[in-house]
């Protein structure tokens, strides 16, 4: 790929501006690079895309996760280049080319809103669909807007192959336009925003067998992957397991998606899986911090699906925990969600709620009968709130960052 000049001086400007921002410490990361890359090239996605070979990743959960085991996956020659830190908004895909080499190819995970402009940009080799649920409130209030969007942006995706999670309706139905579509049985535990149908706006009716609406034919379609505890079965009999660092069952679907993208582009699965295994941590999730004399693992929970599924990795170590919740722009204005979470089944941990949210949490917490203290301040919370036991610490998005940031995280004792 030869890129035209103006794009090879907007691409020194921006790893200028990155390395200038790194040295003094400035924050923002890449994505202060690919802004600068953009206002010098205002095409520069479609430019940097052009003749190389890309896939998105999408969804309102496991984003990162999956894009991460997925570059995992396809690692090796030409070589993969990925965003980082979710960094996954145009500016951020951006940079994430910027740094590669020209032939390189990517795996870029891309916010479920900006999907439907992002995929006529790069032409992307294959989509991974993973989930559609409420998340940022104040942004994406409504998930059948979304999955209408994502079905008329891949209506006009001739080439390339979707990958989607044949579990949830909602992606179901976004996906359902495609020309070539592999349906994965991923899982999904959560479905209370996907219960209005949206075919015909009749309701989505769930069973063990499935779920399918009452008031028209759209159902869930016969799955090609399927997961099984440990094991992805294929529809060709070939059977694969999957034995992951990623604690709970939604990294085993997160690896589910991601090698059904590898075998859709042409790879084994085994080889997939195996590479995959390597993988112990995500940008800090489920890693070590050393506070005190104790030690915390760092979880990341922002929305009511994400806490159904950290829940499930709790009750697997009974320890004492630390809730932290902001409400700033990354995270949604609006946390009314909380109300969605089911905080009883935290009733017999010790408990302490923090952050920027820590009295609406509370409130939430009583009403749940889950006995708690409030200490506000984070940073302090992870000092005071026990001593010398080791303890865990879910926080939402921005509160997860400041926390990763602030102590670090040693990956060499991840769980």
């Amino acid at each position: 790929m030869i890129l035209a000049p103006r794009t090879r001086f907007a691409v020194r400007v921006g790893l200028g501006v990155s390395e200038i921002s790194r040295r003094l410490h400035l924050g923002g990361g890449s994505v202060i690079g690919g802004r600068a890359i953009m206002a010098v090239d205002p095409e520069a996605l479609e430019h940097l895309a052009a003749d190389r070979s890309i896939v998105l990743v999408s969804g309102t959960n496991g984003k990162t996760t999956t894009t991460k085991l997925l570059a995992a996956a396809l690692e090796g020659r030409p070589e993969v280049v990925t965003n980082v830190e979710g960094a996954n908004l145009p500016m951020g895909l951006v940079a994430a080319l910027a740094q590669g080499a020209p032939d390189s190819r990517a795996v870029l995970e891309v916010d479920e809103a900006w999907l439907p402009k992002v995929i006529p940009s790069v032409h992307p080799k294959a989509v991974a669909l993973l989930n559609l649920t409420r998340d940022q409130l104040d942004r994406n209030n409504e998930v059948r807007t979304l999955a209408a969007s994502w079905r008329s942006a891949l209506a006009g995706q001739a080439a390339g192959v979707v990958v989607a999670n044949v579990d949830d309706p909602l992606v179901v139905w976004g996906a359902g336009a495609a020309a070539r579509t592999i349906w994965v049985a991923a899982g999904q535990p959560w479905t209370d925003d996907s219960g209005g149908c949206p075919s015909c706006g009749g309701r989505i009716e769930f069973d063990a067998g499935g779920w399918s609406c009452g008031g028209c034919d759209f159902a869930r379609p016969d799955a090609d992957v399927e997961l099984d505890g440990d094991t992805l079965r294929c529809s060709d009999g070939r059977t694969v397991p999957i034995d992951l660092a990623l604690p709970g069952r939604a990294n085993r679907a997160n690896a589910a998606m991601a090698i059904a993208v590898a075998v859709g582009l042409g790879g084994e699965p085994t080889d997939a899986a195996c590479s995959m295994a390597q993988v112990a941590e995500i940008e800090g999730r489920y890693a070590w911090l050393d506070v005190g004399d104790s030690s915390a693992r760092l979880l990341l929970a922002k929305n009511p699906a994400g806490w159904l599924e950290t829940l499930d990795i709790l009750a697997a170590l009974p320890s004492p925990v630390v809730i932290v919740i902001n409400a700033r722009l990354a995270d949604g204005r609006d946390p009314s969600w909380l109300w969605d979470v089911p905080f009883e089944r935290l009733r017999d941990r010790d408990v302490v709620a923090s952050g920027e949210r820590a009295w609406d949490l509370a409130v939430r917490l009583r009403y749940a009968g889950v006995p708690h203290r409030v200490i506000e301040d984070p940073l302090v919370a992870l000092y005071e709130a026990f001593d010398d036991v080791d303890f865990e610490v879910v926080a939402n998005y921005t509160a997860f960052q400041a926390i990763r940031q602030k102590y670090g995280a040693d990956v060499s004792r991840v769980t």
